[in-house]
C-alpha cells in the first residue's frame, strides 16, 4: 500500500478536483484504491457518488481505531470496475477534530487505521482539509508523499511555501518516508498575465518540485465534477487531454512508489508494522510559529499503541 495525500493550505485551488482525476487515472489503470475524504465539505464524497452511512464515517473511525467501525465507513463507489474504488467517506462531524494543537497521539491515528487494511488496497488517495491543523497533519503522518495543489496567484504562492515548510517539519520530526513530491498547478488561465508572472514565480521558488503537466480551467472538469463521473469517461471536448494530464501524472507517482519499494525491499522492510515502545516527542514542532503537534503525556502514551517505518 502507497500513500498519498493531496494538500493545499488554500481553499478554491482544485484540491478535491486534482484528488479526484488522480482517482480516475488510478481507476483507468486498474489499481484497486481508497480515497478517504478528510475535508469536512465532503467533496470527495460528493464526487465519488459514495453512499454514507450516516452514522460511520471517518470521524468515527478516528474516535477510535476500530475495525467493525472502519468496514462500515468505507463503501464501494459506482466508479468501481474490473479494479476496486472505495471511500472512506467523509463527515461534517471531522470538523470537531481538527483541534489546531494536536497530540503526537492524536496525529498517529490515521497510520493505525491503514495498518488494518494494509493488504487490501494498493494505492491510498487523501483528499485533505485547506489547513495545516489536526486532520491535515494527521494524513502527512499516514502518508509516503505529498501533492500540493496551488493555482498561480499570490496567496497561493504564499500558502504552497508555507505547506512545504510544514511537510519538512513533520517529515524530520515525526514520518521520516513523508516527503513532498510536487506541486500541481491548477485552473491555468493561459491568457492572464498575472498568471503568467505567478507561473514564472512557481518556478523559480520549487524549480523541479513544479509537476508537469499544468492543468488549465476547463468546462470538461467542472461537468464532470458535478455528474460525479470520472473525467477519464466524460465525453465533452478537452475531457480526454485532462485524462491524459492525470495519466501522465500518476505515471510519476507509481514510479516513485516503486523506487521507494524496492529500497524498502532491499532493506527487508515490510508493512506498517508496530512502532513497539518507540517514545514520542517530548517537543512541540514548529512551523511559521504554529504548533504542528503538541507532546503527549506519559500518562497517554501508555494507553497508545504506536507504529515505526
Amino acid at each position: 500500500m502507497h500513500v498519498l495525500s493531496v494538500s493545499s493550505l488554500k481553499g478554491g485551488v482544485g484540491k478535491t478536483t486534482v484528488a479526484l482525476g488522480l482517482a480516475s487515472a488510478a481507476l483507468n489503470k486498474g489499481i484497486n484504491t481508497l480515497v478517504i475524504d478528510l475535508d469536512p465539505q465532503c467533496d470527495a464524497t460528493s464526487g465519488l457518488a459514495a453512499p454514507a452511512d450516516l452514522n460511520a464515517s471517518v470521524a468515527e473511525v478516528l474516535q477510535g481505531v476500530k475495525l467493525p467501525i472502519l468496514r462500515r465507513a468505507i463503501v464501494a463507489s459506482p466508479w468501481s470496475r474490473e479494479s476496486k474504488m472505495d471511500v472512506l467517506v467523509g463527515s461534517p462531524r471531522s470538523l470537531l477534530l481538527d483541534n489546531p494543537a494536536p497530540t503526537v497521539s492524536d496525529v498517529w491515528k490515521l497510520e493505525e487505521i491503514l495498518a488494518l487494511i494494509e493488504n487490501e488496497y494498493e494505492l491510498v488517495i487523501i483528499d485533505t482539509p485547506p489547513s495545516i491543523n489536526a486532520l491535515t497533519r494527521t494524513a502527512w503522518v499516514a502518508s509516503d508523499r505529498v501533492i500540493l495543489v496551488t493555482e498561480p496567484s499570490l496567496y497561493s504562492v504564499i500558502a504552497a511555501d508555507r505547506a512545504k515548510r510544514a511537510i519538512a517539519e513533520i517529515s524530520a520530526k515525526l514520518s521520516p518516508r513523508l516527503s513532498l513530491f510536487g506541486f500541481v498547478v491548477n485552473r491555468l488561465r493561459p491568457q492572464s498575465h498575472e498568471h503568467e508572472y505567478r507561473l514564472k514565480e512557481l518556478r523559480e521558488m520549487f524549480g523541479d518540485l513544479l509537476l508537469q503537466p499544468y492543468f488549465e480551467e476547463r468546462a470538461a472538469v467542472q461537468q464532470a465534477t458535478g455528474a460525479a463521473r470520472p473525467i477519464h469517461s466524460w465525453p465533452a471536448e478537452g475531457a480526454a487531454e485532462v485524462a491524459k494530464g492525470f495519466d501522465w501524472l500518476l505515471a510519476g507517482i507509481i514510479a516513485d512508489f516503486e523506487r521507494v519499494e524496492a529500497k524498502r525491499e532491499r532493506l527487508n522492510v515490510v508493512g506498517r508494522t508496530l512502532r513497539g515502545q518507540q517514545s514520542p516527542m517530548a517537543e512541540i514542532i514548529e512551523t511559521a510559529s504554529i504548533p504542528i503537534v503538541q507532546p503527549t503525556t506519559r500518562r497517554e502514551h501508555k494507553k497508545k499503541r504506536w507504529f515505526r517505518r
